[in-house]
């Protein structure tokens, strides 16, 4: 992650129908207002695209990250009820989401998309979003699918789902690391 681009965008605040939202671009941002809760609680991964969202969910100790299914993108308001009803159902502390940057770390014109679509739906859900940089994660995910023979039909069905995993599991390793 390049450290110029977290400090362009550290804890961005974006002002949306006069409501305050804090969107944090690194785990020790986030960490720093908000020491991590000593009850167990899962973890939701994001992989935002045009068309589907890719989720990943972690075990209750926040270890392992599992895919969760993807969901097709409706309106802001159906979306902010799923991803709302989601968090609920399965007690979610905060939400990682992948942000593709650019190669040389600044924000690409889809990161900016996603950013928008995240800061819609955290007026929704109220929740704690994390951006985290998830350059090649999909392709990184791809290669690994078709190194292991699998379909061109199962890879489109799995790909969002799969790099959502990707992407929560290198967050968690991350923090994991950090806590050690």
């Amino acid at each position: 992650m390049r450290a110029d681009y977290f400090r362009l965008y550290r804890n961005q605040r974006l002002l949306s129908r006069s409501i305050l939202l804090t969107i944090y671009f690194h785990f020790n941002d986030y960490l720093s207002e908000h020491p991590l809760p000593s009850q167990r609680g899962r973890i939701l991964g994001l992989d935002v695209g045009d068309k589907y969202v890719g989720t990943s969910l972690s075990d209750e100790r926040a270890v392992i990250a599992s895919p969760y299914d993807y969901y097709q993108r409706k309106s802001f308001q159906k979306d902010g009820a799923y991803f709302s009803k989601l968090m609920g159902d399965y007690k979610i502390l905060f939400v990682i989401v992948g942000l593709p940057l650019n190669l040389n770390g600044s924000v690409s014109r889809k990161a900016e998309d996603i950013i928008g679509f995240i800061g819609r739906i955290q007026e929704v859900t109220r929740g704690d979003f994390i951006f985290w940089d998830e350059r090649f994660s999909t392709l990184a995910v791809e290669r690994a699918m078709l190194e292991h023979d699998i379909s061109r039909k199962k890879r489109e069905n799995n790909i969002d789902k799969l790099a959502a995993t990707y992407i929560l599991q290198g967050a968690l390793d991350y923090l994991k690391n950090r806590q050690s």
